[in-house]
């Protein structure tokens, strides 16, 4: 069967796209680095001291891998100025810059920011807010962007849901209390991000514990709030709810509790209502239902800087990479 990580593997062989890879102390970064180098996935540059990499490596091959040490890189000044430039008014002094960029995420980052690689993949040891707090300092949102957030790519084997079983869980590891506008804003995201990535047809579900007003209360009013809204912004797009998750992935149900909707019984993106939400989800399907997780990858960045669980594999490594190398080559476009 081919899985989701095959699919978007093969892709992105065929884009020649450049990514950093900062966590060179933990061996999932340098085993996935081996398997994205003899894939074919794309180019690779691991940050850290060479001879430390290659004492932890031992017998992996990673000869085709650009090793940059941060202190002794010849762009590190360079690096340092345009850091102290983008933060001087936070209070960042020369000196703190020199020791920011010495942190081998910020200057993975940085690079990605400079055009020299075309994304970022971190989180097998750092927390999210470590990995994704550079990324909003340094690259910013993307022109046009609302906000950032995060999402999972999730695949279920043998699920007779969603899109052969892929669906998109937002946001899952960035916003932690979505406005109303903010939801509608992650909702256009993730359909775009989901078309870009399956290549299926999104069907956004806005997720709530009711469905077409079964229940009446603050949380669901601002979920059919958002719901109006993401279809303001997205007219052409298929986004419904209030719905529960049966109603939105199960067509009995859905014919049941949401007769007539475009989305009940079709759902392959899900919006959460907030982060303790859609974070529980992801993880509830991923050790339950035994599903690949693809995350937190970023939308709305103005460069594809994503994230790892550090429970995270080095296959789970391997796919973030390849997402990215996806993310990048549109963004070129």
């Amino acid at each position: 069967m081919v899985t989701f990580l095959d699919k978007i593997s093969e892709r992105a062989k065929k884009l020649n796209k450049t990514i950093a890879l900062p966590e060179t102390e933990d061996i999932r970064t340098l085993q996935a680095a081996a398997k994205i180098l003899k894939r074919g996935i794309a180019n690779v540059v691991l940050i850290g001291n060479e001879a430390e990499i290659k004492a932890l490596a031992g017998d992996l091959d990673l000869s085709k891998a650009r090793i940059v040490d941060p202190k002794t890189y010849e762009k590190r000044d360079e690096y340092i100025k345009t850091f102290y430039e983008l933060r001087k008014h936070k209070g960042v002094t020369p000196e703190t810059a020199a020791e920011i960029m010495s942190d081998y995420v910020y200057f993975s980052v940085m690079m990605a920011k400079l055009g020299e690689v075309d994304g970022v993949v971190s989180g097998a040891n750092h927390s999210s807010a470590d990995t994704l707090r550079p990324a909003v300092q340094i690259v910013k949102t993307a022109p046009g962007a609302a906000l950032a957030s995060a999402f999972f790519i999730i695949a279920v084997p043998d699920c007779e849901y969603g899109s052969n079983g892929t669906f998109l869980f937002a946001d899952s590891g960035m916003v932690e209390m979505p406005s109303v506008e903010d939801l509608a804003n992650i909702a256009v995201s993730s359909a775009k991000t989901f078309e870009l990535l399956v290549q299926d047809v999104p069907k956004v579900a806005m997720l709530s514990y009711s469905t077409k007003g079964s229940a009446k209360s603050p949380l669901t009013e601002a979920t059919i709030a958002a719901t109006k809204r993401a279809k303001e912004l997205a007219p052409d797009v298929a986004i419904d709810g209030e719905l529960q998750v049966d109603a939105a992935i199960v067509p009995k149900v859905a014919a049941s509790k949401a007769p007539g909707s475009p989305v009940a019984g079709k759902a392959n993106v899900f919006i959460f209502p907030d982060l303790n939400s859609g974070n529980i989800a992801y993880k509830i399907a991923q050790r339950l239902a035994k599903a690949e997780a693809y995350g937190p990858i970023t939308q709305g960045l103005a460069k594809p800087i994503n994230d790892l669980s550090r429970g995270c594999s080095d296959e789970d490594i391997v796919g973030a990479a390849a997402i990215t190398c996806v993310q990048a080559a549109a963004q070129d476009k």
